[in-house]
Parts: C-alpha cells; sequence; structure tokens
C-alpha cells in the first residue's frame, strides 16, 4: 500500500520518530491508532465560554423601559428648549 504524506508532515514525523527513537513504520500507527481511537470515544466535549463579572453595578434602572425614558428626556429637553423661546 501507498499512502501519499504532504512533504512537510511527512518531515515532522520522521523528525519526531528519530526523537523518540522508533521507527518511522511503528510513529504513524500510533499516530493513525490515536486518531482513531479518539474519534471513536465519543463527541467532543463541547467548548464553554466562562462568565466573568467585569467588576460594574448591576444598572439602578429597569433597561426594559429605556426606550420610554429615552423619549421622556428628550421630550424633557424639547420642553426645556420651547421654554426659552418664550
Amino acid at each position: 500500500m501507498t499512502v501519499d504524506i504532504e512533504p512537510r508532515l511527512l518531515k515532522q514525523l520522521r523528525a519526531e520518530a528519530a526523537r523518540r527513537g522508533v521507527s518511522f513504520k511503528d510513529l504513524l500507527e500510533r499516530v493513525l491508532r490515536r486518531g482513531l481511537e479518539e474519534r471513536a470515544s465519543g463527541a467532543p466535549t463541547p467548548y464553554r465560554c466562562p462568565s466573568v463579572a467585569m467588576g460594574a453595578p448591576a444598572p439602578s434602572l429597569n433597561l426594559e423601559k429605556a426606550l420610554a425614558l429615552s423619549g421622556a428626556l428628550k421630550d424633557d429637553e424639547i420642553t426645556g428648549k420651547l421654554a426659552l423661546r418664550e
């Protein structure tokens, strides 16, 4: 059987085999076996992003009514400007 391996990967595999003092074939079999065993062991664990407190206090106003508050502030600003014209 013949397997084509990317030259850069082949070089890394040969260097690793020499470093470990094993044959290229033995290292290749170990790597393939490990890859297949990891795949057969089940689905990978999903990544979870931990939440971290940023140190800011909770908002003191109800953000669900932010648009209403914004509208009220804008109304107050317009009323103030109109009062200055009189």
